[in-house]
């Protein structure tokens, strides 16, 4: 071996190996005899041959996928699921004659379909509405709302925490036990009001969820309060 060759050898790089080999790739098949020989380390130990390595490289990418697959199936039928109730809590709503019945379908549909408890409806207007527990009735200009003007601003649900005391606004005595909140502002042309929802559980409404089906559900909820 010449030193000249010696030298170029040594300044070869894994990258310059690899770009090689990608722009030779008939390499392998014009010496086949070298991948029966070669043998690269495995990572329980020991080493295998290079074609074993292949299929074992291919089958965790099967392996791989086989879970992703998996994940994007569950997260399609829970999509499909969540979907499944809102169109039947949206024809609960849709059946209501009474604006009093629309507000018992919104509770009994938070509750029943959706398994959100403590729910609270603000309503803007003054005197109350209908004498159900779950609403509320505030005047516009009630200072407590303040709180929420970057949400009524925006049109759009936010989950996550709210500070100690516009839980307790929202929620009363059931505030000590809220863990996460879905905050959805109700308009048609013009605020209406915001459905407050709480759980006890501090990561069910958490700030990186999607809020589409919570937009959904408030178009629902003040389109048949708009029906009145």
């Amino acid at each position: 071996m010449t030193t000249s060759t010696a030298v170029a050898e040594n300044t070869l790089t894994d990258e310059d190996i690899a770009g090689w080999l990608r722009t030779h790739p008939d390499f392998f098949q014009r010496n086949s005899e070298l991948l029966a020989t070669l043998r690269v380390p495995h990572p329980a130990g020991g080493a295998v041959s290079l074609i074993e390595r292949q299929i074992e490289v291919l089958r965790e990418k099967n392996q791989s996928a086989d879970t992703r697959f998996g994940e994007l199936v569950n997260i399609a039928r829970a999509n499909e699921e969540l979907a499944e109730r809102i169109h039947r809590f949206t024809r609960r709503l849709m059946r209501a004659p009474t604006r009093r019945a629309i507000l018992v379908q919104i509770e009994a549909g938070l509750r029943e379909d959706f398994d959100v408890t403590p729910a609270v409806l603000l309503l803007f207007g003054s005197g109350p509405d209908n004498n159900l527990r779950f609403v509320r009735t505030v005047a516009v200009d009630d200072p407590n709302l303040a709180g929420f003007d970057s949400l009524f601003a925006s049109g759009k649900p936010r989950c996550g925490q709210v500070r100690d005391s516009l839980r307790d606004f929202l929620f009363g005595g059931d505030a000590a036990g809220v863990g996460s909140v879905a905050l959805v502002p109700l308009a048609d042309d013009r605020a209406i009001g915001l459905l407050a929802l709480g759980s006890l559980n501090s990561q069910r409404f958490h700030p990186g969820m999607s809020t589409d089906f919570l937009a959904r559900l408030g178009e629902s909820i003040s389109d048949a309060l708009a029906r009145d």
